[in-house]
């Protein structure tokens, strides 16, 4: 071994003891006849002092040496003399007296400062990621990220799951986001694809008689990365056997519980957690991902606009739609400019507009007062618990949209104007999602996975009436302040159930044999009740951490295009390449 300890563990009690210490030069200061440095590893620092009547040859060596060179020093312990010792420090009580300073490499300067957490560009962190991970900061995320894998580990070991790898190349079916494609080499113009979830999979190996199964799988989706989501990332898998919604639902509180007390000084806001029907969260915070940790529910306005002269909402209404709003708490005065912003985050949810009542002490200040009648500023005001000073925004239409529109609307409010209670985490599980729901084309599609069971048989023959979106599922979701963190359902054991949900997203018996006839084939072959959900790891960090960017607790990360600047990645291949496979480029124009 190149050392005897690391640099975060010498203590009082190692004075006297001859030791050897390597890492990175993390400060250096010249006293003339006598040099410090910083030594740093992994677990911390140790001061190292070098005296040039006492050891010359280690003085001189440290002459030259600059951060982030990389040295081996042997010495003896002692402790710092009085009035020196460091208290900020684990090791602040020692240092090392250097007897042999051996250079292991040299380095040149960094491009941005190790020993600074000073803000640097995220494309030059992670084009230089080797050295952004000696900060202090990096690493404590790699150290969080690693203790919560390992303790999800521990916890389904435990409990008697098996750790099971699936296969990265699958066969390629976009039926969420878009699949990062593999050409095959032994079939020229077919493709491999990476899995997005291992789903199907995971299923299958439960129909095979694995009755606990759990990874940490890696998954794929070629589509726009955000500030909380990425093309590629973790996330927790978890299946198990012969259980019900119930079970899987306590198993998921038991799990992230455990997670957030262990790994996180924030409390949670409430515990059991709370749990909300899907109907009842988009009623109530227009969100199937409710942050709780602030109130502002969405009020039902409908019934005040009864009978109104104002055409846009009374179309609306008489249309079958609806009228959401929140209470803005004393911004009765904001101006039109921030009312401008908020109209555009409904609008980015399909919203026509935003209407915004501001309730002075003297009277009503709105764009549309004048097409209200007092009684109706009154029922208005009386609908959304409104009081002097403060400001009502609301969105007509549909009921689903306007309840969306005016949730996005909320949680844009809570987070711009930082209206949660952060110093808690606010976690709830929501349930009873809708089986399917409408495309913009008037067609199908699921709200979770194709697999999802209908929550009671009866919810199947809902399909066949005139409100399919009526259908409940087994679906439900787990939310961590605001951020979707966990989500799953009890699956669909039986083939003809599954074609049935196939053939509402419009995929006909022979397309639905083709493109997915291993687990149509498994089905008929004693598959068991099962059920389970998946949990993204990178989301889970980031929010215990406090930190608003996802790429953060990534080892490599790329940028919010999807370039890897350390990689210097995608890449084109070479002619020779591109003949073994079968492939050319098309270039764009």
């Amino acid at each position: 071994m190149l050392r005897t300890h690391t640099c975060g563990e010498l203590r009082g009690t190692d004075a006297g003891r001859e030791v050897t210490l390597a890492g990175w030069v993390h400060t250096r200061r010249d006293h003339g006849d006598l040099t410090f440095i910083d030594l740093r590893d992994r677990y911390g620092l140790t001061q190292i002092a070098a005296s040039a009547k006492d050891s010359p040859a280690a003085h001189a060596a440290l002459k030259d040496v600059r951060n982030e060179w990389v040295l081996r020093i042997a010495g003896t312990v002692r402790e710092r003399p009085a009035g020196t010792k460091n208290a900020k420090i684990p090791t602040g009580d020692v240092e090392v007296a250097a007897a042999t300073v051996t250079v292991l490499n040299p380095a040149k300067t960094a491009p941005f400062y190790v020993n600074e957490e000073t803000p640097v560009d995220e494309s030059l962190r992670w084009k230089y990621r080797y050295i952004d991970l000696r900060r202090e900061r990096s690493r404590d995320l790699m150290r969080l990220r690693h203790e919560i894998v390992d303790h999800i580990r521990r916890y389904f070991v435990d409990r008697g799951f098996w750790e099971i790898e699936t296969t990265n190349l699958i066969r390629g079916d976009p039926t969420g986001a878009r699949d990062f494609l593999v050409p095959s080499r032994y079939a020229p113009g077919k493709f491999w694809a990476l899995p997005q979830s291992p789903q199907q999979l995971k299923q299958i190996l439960i129909y095979g008689g694995i009755d606990k199964y759990f990874q940490i799988a890696r998954a794929y989706r070629d589509e726009d990365p955000r500030a909380d989501r990425v093309t590629e990332h973790s996330q927790l898998d978890v299946e198990m056997a012969f259980v019900e919604r119930e079970d899987v639902m306590v198993l998921i509180e038991d799990l992230y519980t455990g997670i957030i007390e262990r790994f996180s000084t924030k409390p949670l806001l409430q515990k059991p957690w709370p749990r909300l029907t899907y109907e009842e969260a988009m009623r109530r915070y227009g969100s199937d991902k409710p942050d709780l940790r602030f109130g502002m529910e969405i009020s039902d306005l409908t019934r005040a606009f009864t009978g109104t002269g104002f055409a846009v909402v009374r179309d609306a209404v008489a249309a079958g739609g609806v009228v959401r709003g929140i209470t803005f708490e004393g911004h009765f005065d904001a101006t039109r400019k921030e009312i401008d912003m908020v109209t555009d985050v409904a609008k980015q949810k399909g919203a026509k507009g935003l209407l915004s009542f501001g309730f002075a002490a003297d009277g009503v200040r709105s764009p549309v007062a004048k097409f209200l009648s007092a009684a109706e500023t009154d029922a208005l005001r009386s609908a959304a618990g409104a009081k002097a000073g403060d400001l009502v925004l609301a969105v007509a239409g549909d009921e689903h949209a306007a309840s969306e529109a005016i949730g996005a609307v909320r949680s844009h409010l809570g987070e711009v104007v930082r209206l949660a209670d952060t110093s808690k985490h606010s976690a709830v599980l929501i349930h009873e999602f809708p089986l399917v729901e409408r495309t913009s084309d008037g067609g199908w599609k699921f709200t979770h996975n194709p697999f999802s069971g209908p929550l009671t048989p009866a919810e199947m023959a809902l399909l066949d009436s005139d409100h399919p979106e009526r259908a409940r599922s087994s679906q439900y979701d787990f939310a961590l302040d605001g951020r979707e963190t966990a989500g799953g359902s009890i699956r669909i054991h039986q083939r003809a159930m599954q074609e049935r949900i196939f053939r509402q997203m419009g995929i006909p018996k022979e397309e639905a044999a083709r493109r997915f006839g291993a687990i149509l084939h498994a089905l008929e072959y004693g598959a068991p009740p099962e059920g389970g959900f998946a949990g993204g790891i990178e989301r889970l960090v980031m929010t215990l951490a406090g930190t608003e960017n996802i790429r953060e607790v990534q080892a490599f990360p790329k940028t919010q295009t999807g370039y890897d600047p350390l990689l210097d990645a995608p890449a084109p291949i070479s002619a020779d390449e591109m003949r073994e496979l079968g492939l050319r480029v098309i270039e764009r124009p």
